[in-house]
């Protein structure tokens, strides 16, 4: 319950700061006398940072540990090049079994942002993919057969397969994302940020009878289906290379466009 009410706040003071900083644009822009002639050269360059979400809950549930570094870097006017870094490790316990998974992961794809900024504004509200790949290792703590008539006791026995109850290691598996984010400005270079994944597992390779029902990086796998959702809270800092105007690269886009095809 701790893990939502943080994440809730957190969302809360997200889309506050989004609306506070539209006020203020709004503000600014309308006291000056806008002119054709003005232009606006954006930032170019790589921002890094780290996701909250991991962070807090590290310290708020025993039974986990996470940290993932997140970063894009802008490509032209909309395309960004995203990928995201972790690590991660997870107690699951179940009726019927209780196991740990540990294990890294990279996820790496692009975000395009269909947000039309004000002017002098750099906000995204973007929607992406990822290519996502973990290496991990699973150890079954307990594990009970689940039996329909437990008359002869057969509901007491907790870890009765000693061949299941050990280490597998050497496992992998690799998915796909569809992602939708948003990243406001909160100070000068710093954002605030946070996206909503819908996962499809492509393949995994599991050890012995034990399936992987928790992968770093992809979630809970649900029985008998290969979609999952996950989700981050990230604060970045965008490193500044150069800067381009929005109106030379349209121009270029336009003159390509008009000139005759060969």
């Amino acid at each position: 319950m701790k893990i939502k009410h943080t994440l809730v706040y957190i969302t809360s003071i997200l889309f506050g700061i989004y609306g506070y900083a539209q006020n203020t644009d709004t503000t600014t822009t309308t006291s000056e006398t806008p002119t054709d002639s003005v232009v606006y050269k954006q930032r170019y360059g790589l921002r890094v940072g780290v996701d909250l979400s991991r962070l807090v809950r590290s310290y708020t549930d025993d039974d986990y540990q996470g940290l993932e570094i997140v970063g894009d870097y802008r490509l032209n006017h909309n395309w960004f090049a995203a990928a995201e870094i972790g690590s991660e490790k997870k107690t699951t316990d179940e009726d019927y079994y209780n196991f740990t998974t540990k294990g890294n992961y990279i996820k790496v794809g692009a975000d395009i942002n269909t947000y039309d900024n004000w002017y002098g504004m750099e906000n995204v509200i973007s929607l992406g993919f990822r290519y996502g790949f973990a290496t991990m290792s699973q150890t079954v703590n307990s594990y009970t057969p689940y039996v329909n008539d437990p008359y002869w006791g057969e509901g007491d026995t907790s870890g009765i397969n000693t061949d299941i109850l050990r280490e597998y290691s050497g496992l992998s598996a690799h998915w796909v994302e569809f992602v939708v984010s948003m990243k406001v400005e909160l100070l000068h270079n710093i954002y605030l940020g946070g996206s909503v994944r819908i996962n499809k597992l492509l393949t995994d390779k599991a050890g012995g009878d034990f399936p992987n029902l928790w992968i770093p990086g992809f979630n809970k796998v649900t029985d008998g289906s290969s979609i999952g959702m996950g989700y981050n809270y990230s604060i970045t800092y965008l490193i500044p290379l150069y800067k381009k105007s929005k109106s030379q690269e349209q121009k270029k886009t336009e003159e390509k466009e008009k000139a005759p095809k060969k």
